[in-house]
């Protein structure tokens, strides 16, 4: 009992007191929308002197139709070509000249494009995403490039790495139906067959304004930063297709799923991965703090117990993928030398077990909260983070406030609610399990 009152009396110090600072550091910003569709948010941060400018395009991996897979990906690659106004292959060689830097990413849910510069070139950003948008170069030649740049990436990051194919084969497994059971990449011959027309339809579909976020975050004018924003994007027409969304669901799945994947390693991983709701749900932020508690950091469940304590495992960690539509939670772990996959699995469902079974401690749930809003704060520390988070936030959300208090979501999650999520979810008929063994052990045909 008197542990219990000292850890809630830690609690009051210093949770209160992480709290105030996180509300005393609210992120201020101003949204609207163009006429044409386009969504601006702007957030003036004069400490330093330089700006976030970027484009979240609300397509991903899951708004490409089957036989064309890897197309949300493609044009991450693609638009970077260039446009009537910048010369081929040009987009880097000009921020980089301007002192910034650039970059991209594709997910199964959006496709994310920025650069990061001086403050005095936030017109450059502007202009350069602008172009991108009302004109990139859908060619035979970019497309061919790209191509090819597209292969030799599956090659060295998937294909040829070890354990490179494990979402691949992971994700395949869990899901039936959804458009999640094929990752980014896409496969080669979806691309390979596709044609220049193809190219052209989804760019026109998918890369317009009424589907766009523009996001700005640092050292900026607000005023001055609309009248750009209106200069370089204003005139860009609406898109005139219809912007198709996935309406499939996966069906609950009610056995576990198994399978084998002789890969070229020297030691055997184990992959779990269990369904799990959509991000945003309130199960989603139990479920994370899970995920916290079982691998935020070397002291935590699943490195403690299985690399420090058993020496069964090299590497041990569990992942949620956030996801608009329900997603995956993974636990991970690579073996040792001298133990079998199978030895790992058990060592970890012990591990899960444990959850379940064995309430949590003050002490450890309290550790688990700071952890929490330390990550929390850490995200929004930078303007690129700010303006990434505040894109994100009204995209999936339809909120871009909750850059300021979703923390408290995090917050109202109770010890009991993270064992009730690890019951309910992280169960043997919910989840497919696979092994990763070296092709030695491959039984000859």
């Amino acid at each position: 009992m008197k542990r219990k009152i000292i850890a809630c009396l830690l609690w009051c110090v210093t949770g209160a007191a992480a709290l105030a600072q996180t509300q005393g550091n609210k992120i201020e910003f101003t949204e609207y929308t163009l006429p044409n569709g386009l969504h601006v948010i702007l957030h003036k941060d004069n400490s330093t002197p330089n700006v976030a400018v970027s484009v979240l395009y609300h397509v991903g991996s899951k708004n490409e139709v089957k036989g064309r897979t890897g197309f949300a990906h493609f044009f991450e690659h693609l638009m970077f070509e260039g446009t009537e106004n910048i010369d081929r292959g040009q987009y880097m060689s000009m921020v980089q000249a301007a002192g910034g830097s650039l970059n991209a990413n594709t997910s199964f849910d959006r496709t994310y494009y920025y650069e990061l510069l001086p403050s005095n070139q936030v017109a450059l950003g502007l202009w350069m995403e602008a172009e991108r948008m009302k004109g990139a170069k859908v060619d035979e030649t970019g497309v061919e490039t790209q191509r090819k740049v597209v292969q030799e990436e599956k090659r060295m990051r998937v294909d040829n790495q070890p354990y490179g194919t494990i979402l691949e084969n992971t994700f395949g497994l869990a899901y039936k139906e959804h458009p999640y059971k094929i990752t980014p990449i896409g496969t080669f011959e979806d691309l390979n067959s596709a044609k220049i027309e193809e190219f052209r339809d989804f760019y026109k579909t998918f890369y317009v304004p009424n589907n766009a976020t523009l996001s700005i975050a640092g050292d900026i004018n607000i005023d001055d930063t609309k009248k750009m924003i209106e200069q370089y994007f204003g005139s860009i027409p609406k898109g005139t297709k219809a912007i198709p969304r996935p309406t499939i669901k996966e069906p609950k799945q009610t056995e576990e799923r198994r399978k084998i994947v002789y890969d070229n390693i020297q030691l055997p991983a184990v992959i779990q991965a269990y369904h799990i709701p959509a991000q945003g749900t309130p199960d989603h932020y139990a479920l994370s703090m899970l995920t916290t508690l079982l691998s935020g950091g070397e002291s935590a469940r699943l490195p403690k117990a299985l690399v420090d304590k058993q020496q069964k495992a090299v590497a041990a960690l569990s992942v949620p993928f956030p996801t608009e539509d329900p997603g995956l939670f993974l636990t991970y772990a690579i073996a040792s030398v001298g133990t079998d996959a199978q030895a790992l699995e058990d060592a970890m469902n012990v591990e899960i077990e444990r959850v379940k079974t064995e309430p949590l401690e003050d002490k450890e749930f309290q550790k688990l909260r700071n952890q929490i809003e330390s990550q929390f704060v850490q995200q929004n520390s930078t303007v690129a983070g700010r303006a990434e988070n505040l894109a994100n936030y009204h995209v999936y959300y339809k909120d871009a406030n909750l850059i300021n208090t979703e923390i408290d979501r995090y917050m109202k999650v109770t010890k009991e609610d993270i064992q009730r999520v690890a019951k309910e979810y992280l169960t043997k008929d919910n989840r497919v399990v696979l092994h990763y063994l070296p092709k030695s052990a491959q039984p000859k045909q």
